[in-house]
């Protein structure tokens, strides 16, 4: 992060910033304004906070099957998750090796090869040039000197967890196994490989006037439930939600009043099976750093990707999953869509809320705001981890 052209401040004034953000929770600021608003921060977070960790970008089971590819983007950097045939998906740059040309511009299904639109150039799915045609003159393929298997297509580090892809630009961050690890602990009463994406009644979207960062300060606390949510506080109230604090990974809430069911539109949904009793009326709701929130329960999961657009904007992408197959099929379909119904009035709620706090960053009088020690440590550590991750970036480590 070059501090300067990012904050507007020197170097040193920054560094102060980000050392009142990790101070304990009682004396810490949060992020300056120029965090959510500036262009210049935008892209220089994308390479040296995004691109450093794992980050997520898409959906695996929008590639269902081998041959389908899907373009994705981070903060205007062209990617594309490819599916090839031994079933992986791959994430690689969105641009041939020729003359920069993007290779997909939509959703593609049963692709053969992966062909440049501007001169016909060829990958396979594992990123190896196939077919140049013509580039030694009109219908002579080939041309001495000219050695394909350098010129192939630049694939990018990344792994499919829970469906989400995640993807590390740099190439040098922990393995994802490794950096999952704690979560993965926290929820090993669940079985997650039994989940599965309950289809196109259970996708959801949200355009958000608001920086990617303030979507995730808000899930990250209950707080506001009394007076944004008078619906869900009813009967999960804020006295019913606790803090969770994952460090420099993930945090959030968790509720002990989860309904499971609160529709007579079809029938109960299947629960994880094996479940400790303390699951039974417990959800938990997690911002996986940095860009994903997850809302796990007894009879479903959700992901939500969070994209940026830009430093005011943001692409909610919600996916729905359920235990097993049976969820899946027409007998569901009213449990299905009042679930869904029930997740969109809830972060439809959020949706002026995020945007006033992203107005708000224009004011000068607001620098940072403070934390209640009781209700957001939550928000506190995703601060903590930006601050430090910041920091990080500045001396060549991860974030």
């Amino acid at each position: 992060m070059t501090q300067e052209s990012a904050s507007g401040q020197s170097p040193a004034a920054w560094a102060d910033w980000l050392a009142a953000i990790d101070r304990p929770i009682e004396q810490a600021t949060g992020l300056p304004n120029i965090a959510y608003t500036g262009e210049d921060f935008a892209l220089q977070e994308r390479d040296s906070l995004l691109a450093r960790t794992w980050t997520c970008i898409g959906v695996a089971s929008q590639i269902p099957d081998a041959g389908d590819a899907r373009p994705m983007d981070l903060l205007g950097l062209p990617l594309m998750g490819v599916r090839g045939r031994d079933s992986k998906v791959r994430v690689f740059h969105n641009v041939c090796s020729h003359r920069g040309h993007r290779l997909i511009s939509a959703p593609c299904k049963s692709l053969t090869t992966l062909r440049c639109p501007y001169h016909s150039w060829a990958y396979d799915f594992e990123g190896r040039l196939r077919a140049t045609p013509s580039v030694g003159g009109a219908k002579q393929n080939n041309v001495e000197g000219f050695d394909k298997s350098r010129h192939g297509l630049h694939e990018v580090r990344s792994i499919v967890w829970l469906d989400q892809i995640f993807v590390n630009l740099s190439g040098d961050a922990p393995a994802f196994e490794d950096h999952i690890a704690p979560l993965s602990a926290r929820w090993a009463d669940f079985d997650l490989s039994l989940i599965r994406h309950g289809g196109v009644d259970s996708t959801l979207r949200f355009e958000v006037g608001c920086n990617w960062k303030l979507a995730v300060e808000n899930y990250c606390e209950a707080y506001h439930l009394p007076w944004i949510h008078p619906g869900l506080n009813a009967y999960s109230r804020l006295e019913d939600h606790y803090n969770i604090v994952g460090e420099d990974l993930y945090a959030g809430q968790g509720s002990t009043a989860y309904t499971p069911q609160m529709s007579n539109a079809g029938p109960a949904l299947p629960r994880f099976p094996s479940l400790p009793a303390k699951w039974n009326e417990a959800a938990e709701y997690i911002a996986l750093f940095p860009n994903v929130l997850l809302g796990l329960h007894c009879d479903h999961f959700y992901a939500v990707r969070l994209e940026p657009l830009g430093p005011a904007r943001t692409l909610e992408h919600f996916e729905i999953y359920y235990v097993g197959e049976d969820p899946l099929g027409p007998d569901y379909a009213g449990t299905r869509e009042a679930n869904a119904e029930n997740w969109r009035a809830v972060f439809a709620e959020d949706v002026d809320v995020v945007e006033e706090m992203q107005r708000g960053r224009a004011s000068p009088a607001f620098r940072g705001g403070v934390f209640t020690p009781v209700l957001e440590p939550p928000t506190h550590c995703f601060h903590r981890w930006m601050a430090r991750s910041l920091a990080r970036a500045e001396t060549g480590g991860n974030a």
